[in-house]
C-alpha cells in the first residue's frame, strides 16, 4: 500500500501484544477530527480531556487535591471547580505544572483502565488514546525530576504514538474560530485578539510539532483540507488494523 500523500509512518521493529495508540498534536491541530473519524472506522477511542473533566468533579479525589492546592476561589458557589478561574490561574499565573501533576497521574490511570476492559473485550481492538498533551507530560515529569514513572515514559503506556501536525498560524486560527463560534472556553465572546493571545500562550507552552514528528511512529499532516485529512486517516487506520492482526498472529507462534 502506498501512504496517502501528506502522512508519513515509522513504525518499530518487533511484535505488539495489544495495539495501544497514542494520539497527539497540539492545539488546532485537527486530532480531535482525526479521533472521530477513527470511532467511525472502528476504533475504540477516548478523549484524555473528556476523562480529566469527570475526575474534576465535585467528589472525586481529583478535585479535593485540586482544592486544596488553588484555595476556595477556584469553587464556584454551587460547589462545582470554577473552571473559568482554574484554567486562568493555569495559563495566566504560570500555575500548569501544578495542576498538571495533580490531573495526569489519575487521568493516565483511568486510560489504562479503559484500555484494560477494551483488550479484555476484543484482544485484536486498536485503543486510540487521544490526548494534547503526551510528550508534554512527559518533559513536565522529568523536569520534576521524576525518572522511573508512567508520566516520564510515554511509552510504558503507548506501543503506536500519531502526532498531527498543521502550521502553528493554521493552528491557532483553528482555535480562534473554534472558540468564537462555539462559546467554549474561558475565552469564549471576548474579543478574537485576547482569544489569540490565549492561543499563542498555549502554544507557548506545548511541544513543537518537529520534535513531537521525529518521536513519533506516524505522522498526519493537516495543513489541507477535511477530504485530504480523513484519507490520511483512513490509510493510518489500515496500517493499524494490520498491525493488530499480526500481532496475534505472531503470538500464536510463540
Amino acid at each position: 500500500m502506498q501512504p496517502t500523500p501528506g502522512w508519513r509512518a515509522r513504525p518499530k521493529p518487533g511484535f505488539i501484544i495489544m495495539l495501544r495508540v497514542g494520539l497527539t498534536g497540539s492545539l488546532g491541530s485537527g486530532k480531535s477530527t482525526v479521533a472521530g473519524y477513527l470511532r467511525d472506522l472502528g476504533a475504540a477511542v477516548i478523549e484524555a480531556d473528556a476523562l480529566g473533566r469527570v475526575l474534576m468533579e465535585r467528589g472525586q479525589q481529583v478535585y479535593e487535591e485540586i482544592v486544596r492546592a488553588f484555595g476556595p476561589v477556584v469553587v464556584s458557589p454551587d460547589g462545582h471547580l470554577d473552571r473559568v478561574r482554574l484554567s486562568a490561574l493555569a495559563f495566566q499565573e504560570g500555575k500548569i505544572n501544578e495542576l498538571n501533576a495533580i490531573v495526569h497521574p489519575a487521568v493516565i490511570q483511568a486510560q489504562q483502565r479503559w484500555m484494560d476492559q477494551v483488550f479484555a473485550r476484543d484482544p485484536l481492538a486498536v485503543a486510540v488514546v487521544e490526548s494534547a498533551l503526551i510528550f508534554e507530560v512527559e518533559r513536565d515529569a522529568r523536569a520534576r525530576g521524576e525518572t522511573d514513572s508512567v508520566l516520564a515514559d510515554w511509552r510504558r503506556r503507548i506501543t503506536r504514538l500519531v502526532v498531527v501536525t498543521a502550521p502553528d498560524e493554521i493552528k491557532i486560527a483553528r482555535y480562534v474560530d473554534r472558540i468564537c463560534q462555539s462559546g467554549e472556553g474561558y475565552w469564549a465572546g471576548t474579543d478574537r485578539e485576547l482569544v489569540e493571545a490565549d492561543a499563542r500562550r498555549r502554544l507557548a507552552h506545548q511541544i513543537p510539532d518537529a520534535e513531537k514528528a521525529a518521536r513519533a511512529d506516524y505522522v498526519i499532516d493537516n495543513k489541507g483540507d477535511r477530504a485530504a485529512l480523513h484519507a490520511q486517516t483512513v490509510a493510518l487506520w489500515e496500517r493499524l488494523k494490520a498491525e493488530s492482526n499480526n500481532s496475534l498472529r505472531n503470538m500464536s507462534l510463540e
